[in-house]
């Protein structure tokens, strides 16, 4: 299944050559296109962030020197509502990176029909080598050079890779001085005692879960016993594999930057839960042999879960996998290329579009419970996460049956259709 290249009129601030993970993005908006009827006059809209912003965020590090770090705020799409996107802390950050995943908040968000648009940042820094102080200073200069855009009914960050409560807990005690009144629900995925919500630490993790056993039932793969490996065992993967091994399904393989594991009977995943947060990775669990990390992908197991960074099933990897069930809990982890690799095998991928939007689906109730000061149970948030979830995805496997594409291309064109439909009602101002 090959698809003819289309020629894209690119921002003069990307090279078309190194093009990253806008990129594949492109591709996949050019794989839904045909399927957008009337709409598809409005596609071009969706090939360019609405708005970019680079700033310089330089603080005083602890030995009295000035550190100039990169950081972005990339607002997507906002015909549907404000910008909602989290905010990566990571040294190969980039600005094509932080606008794919702009766009993939964009379609994530209407997909699962939470009245947002797409938009993420993120910080050119190895969080690992900041102390907490010089970690403290960099979030909050960087919050007050994004101020200008962002806000409780703008453009609300949310934590991503390498940041998490209390990094956002910095960020609205920020926003919240320099506004002069606190503002909780500037950002979401706080501590609960700061306007936090119950459930929203596990929230990507159980979507991911959620999706997974919806998709299984539909292929005829019974949970209790399917072997399963997880790529990222932090916030999602780990809490993916956490519910799967409470469901009887197996995590016989994880890796993660420290190192791959595996243990054909089963790994102790409460066990490995606590080893990694005492020692920062999986490598050396005792209750697991090593394992080569470019054999981690052709693992014996029935589910898949890449957890961790983007483009990590490619071309070269996707011929080895064996599980027949993809679900993708981090963004952008498998290629166009490989895409079509696992499908021509038969494998099905849980696009990240609508497998990891749990996150922002609890966001979401974070959000609303932050504007009415009133906060729900953690049983009355996890319930209405699986039933978004569920119908989320139901709608999605409908469309694919119909149109014969696949998930993510499936995803594609509901969320697309809901962004541009918006877009069309609203029409052009002025």
């Amino acid at each position: 299944m090959s698809h003819p290249a289309v020629a894209h009129t690119l921002p003069s601030y990307l090279q078309a050559d190194r093009l990253g993970p806008w990129g594949i993005y492109l591709q996949q908006v050019d794989r839904v296109t045909p399927y957008l009827g009337r709409l598809a006059r409005w596609v071009e809209t969706l090939k360019r962030p609405k708005r970019a912003l680079i700033v310089d965020v330089p603080i005083e590090m602890d030995d009295g020197s000035i550190a100039h770090f990169e950081g972005y705020r990339v607002q997507h799409n906002t015909s549907r509502g404000p910008g909602k996107g989290g905010v990566r802390f990571h040294q190969d950050v980039t600005l094509s990176e932080v606008m794919a995943l702009s766009a993939w908040m964009s379609i994530k968000n209407a997909a699962v029909n939470v009245p947002y648009g797409g938009a993420k940042g993120g910080i050119r820094v190895d969080p690992k080598r900041l102390s907490r102080g010089e970690l403290e200073r960099l979030t909050r200069r960087y919050t007050s050079e994004i101020g200008i855009i962002i806000g409780p009914s703008k453009d609300i960050p949310a934590p991503d890779v390498n940041t998490d409560g209390q990094i956002m807990a910095w960020m609205m005690d920020t926003y919240s001085m320099n506004v002069g009144a606190t503002a909780t629900g500037v950002v979401t995925g706080k501590p609960v005692a700061l306007g936090g919500s119950l459930g929203r630490v596990e929230a990507t993790g159980r979507g991911v879960f959620t999706v997974g056993v919806q998709a299984a039932k539909l292929i005829g793969l019974p949970i209790e016993g399917a072997r399963v490996a997880v790529q990222g065992f932090g916030n999602v993967g780990g809490t993916a594999g956490k519910l799967f091994a409470e469901a009887g399904a197996p995590v016989v393989a994880v890796q993660d930057h420290s190192g791959a594991i595996c243990n054909a009977k089963g790994l102790d995943v409460p066990a490995l839960l606590a080893h990694v947060r005492s020692s920062g990775g999986v490598h050396g669990f005792a209750g697991a042999d090593a394992l080569a990390p470019e054999e981690f992908w052709g693992v014996d197991c029935e589910i898949l879960i890449p957890a961790a960074l983007e483009g990590q099933i490619t071309q070269h990897n996707a011929g080895r996998i064996r599980a027949r069930l993809v679900i993708e809990g981090a963004n952008g982890p498998t290629t166009p290329e490989a895409d079509d690799i696992l499908h021509d095998r038969g494998v099905l991928v849980l696009p990240d579009v609508i497998a990891n939007a749990g996150g922002v689906t609890v966001s979401y109730f974070e959000w609303v419970q932050d504007f009415s000061s009133f906060f729900w149970s953690e049983d009355e948030i996890n319930a209405r996460l699986v039933r978004i979830m569920q119908e989320a995805f139901a709608g999605v496997w409908q469309v694919a049956q119909e149109n014969q594409v696949s998930l993510r291309t499936a995803t594609f064109i509901v969320a697309c259709q809901r962004i541009l439909n918006a877009r069309e009602m609203r029409g052009l101002y002025p």
